[in-house]
């Protein structure tokens, strides 16, 4: 039953998919890359886009077969009737918006915006049902699969190289650039990234549509945290950047007699991941700009193999962390843990915070920087610690509803780590 219903959401994500490409369409500044030779054909020649679309398809599905040869499995080929049905619906729907033919350039644009929008959600449907790719996203994967190239390198690659080309046949067959214009490039650049704010801002949709997934992921989660012991004892700490939370975690570990994770986390996660640890280093925690890493990381809402770095980075932790955890014992510093572990009984999550004035003074002996710098590199490691903590967690930073301790550093440090040891004893 999950199955079907799962079908059933892709075909409503054609269906919008094809909405999405019909209205850029008419927009009439271009259209998105993937439709761009097909679009270029259609005005040249007397064939409808969706139909040069299902041929586009079938010549991506036939490069698929001869790139990938024996690894071309019997489920490529679902991709056949996929296409078919996409080049109808996208007939279809150009003629339901057979009224839509905007004049004014702002108008344009406002029904391009709108398209990429539906587009956008199409893309987010056809990923949550996860049964199928399109030909040019599944063409994607067999090229970097086979080649083993960086699969968003690989997709812009192909993006780029569908736009060139049909740019040169626009210019060949009617001497100007018709078809590609800059619709195409915003298209490009916007459906993936709104695709991922659709997958984040709709997270809940996916256990409320398919329960049964969502019962069995939960049950091998629960089977997971059962492994340590009852007795065991794992602290988690976050902690605001110069707060002294490093040192009072370990000093911690060390008198209770526990293991102590902080950096080796980076080591283990990059035995996972194929990073090496300076890389992690700089990615994991470092979170800049939100909205800006979607659009940098739109092309791997595509992928049903391959995360964005940052984002495999997230999940490689969060499994070394939730394996630290199983063995118990421990006490684990930063990277989420107190969200990764939210579940997990007999886990101590605290959060240490303190003063901007004391953390100023620390930083400043600490790093030898002045009082400006130091001020300055408080704000923005607490910035990107704030704003990576919100975007996988879906939380406020420091909010004391996530922790079972907050505590203020600058009472001292014994001070602190005698009142996590009480409040472990009755924890």
């Amino acid at each position: 039953m999950e199955k079907l219903k799962r079908y059933i959401i892709f075909l409503i994500g054609l269906f919008i998919n094809s909405l999405g490409v019909s209205l850029i369409t008419k927009a009439d500044l271009g259209t998105s890359p993937i439709s761009s030779i097909p679009y270029v054909l259609s005005l040249n020649f007397p064939m409808t886009l969706g139909q040069f679309t299902i041929f586009f398809s079938i010549l991506l599905i036939l490069i698929q077969l001869i790139i990938l040869r024996r690894n071309f499995k019997a489920e490529h080929l679902l991709q056949i009737p996929i296409s078919i049905l996409f080049g109808y619906f996208i007939d279809l729907t150009m003629i339901m918006l057979g009224f839509v033919d905007p004049e004014a350039y702002i108008f344009k644009i406002i029904y391009l915006l709108i398209g990429c929008v539906i587009l956008g959600f199409g893309v987010y449907i056809e990923v949550l049902a996860n049964v199928a790719m399109l030909p040019g996203e599944s063409f994607v994967r067999a090229v970097s699969s086979t080649w083993h190239t960086e699969f968003g390198s690989t997709k812009v690659a192909f993006d780029v190289s569908l736009t060139v080309i049909a740019g040169l046949l626009s210019l060949f067959f009617a001497h100007r650039l018709d078809g590609v214009r800059e619709g195409t490039i915003i298209a490009a650049l916007l459906v993936g990234f709104i695709a991922r704010l659709f997958g984040r801002a709709l997270a809940f949709a996916e256990p409320l549509l398919f329960p049964q997934s969502a019962a069995k992921k939960s049950d091998k989660e629960t089977d997971s945290d059962a492994v340590a012991s009852d007795n065991s004892t794992v602290i988690v700490i976050g902690r605001q950047y110069g707060s002294g939370g490093h040192d009072i975690g370990e000093m911690l570990a060390k008198n209770l007699g526990l293991a102590f994770y902080d950096n080796e986390i980076i080591q283990m996660a990059a035995g996972s991941t194929g990073y090496t640890p300076q890389f992690i280093k700089e990615w994991e925690e470092n979170m800049t700009n939100s909205l800006l890493y979607d659009l940098v990381s739109q092309m791997y809402i595509y992928s049903d193999v391959h995360d964005a770095p940052r984002d495999e980075i997230f999940e490689s932790e969060s499994k070394v962390i939730r394996d630290l955890a199983d063995q118990g014992n421990c006490v684990i510093l930063g990277r989420c843990a107190d969200y990764v572990l939210r579940d997990r009984p007999n886990c101590l999550k605290v959060y240490l915070h303190a003063p901007e004035s004391y953390r100023i003074k620390r930083i400043m002996e600490r790093e030898n920087l002045s009082e400006t710098d130091a001020l300055q590199k408080i704000r923005r490691m607490d910035r990107r610690r704030s704003d990576n903590y919100h975007y996988y967690t879906r939380r406020i930073w420091g909010h004391s509803e996530n922790y079972d301790l907050t505590l203020d550093t600058s009472i001292g440090e014994e001070a602190v780590q005698k009142i996590i040891r009480d409040m472990l004893a009755v924890h």
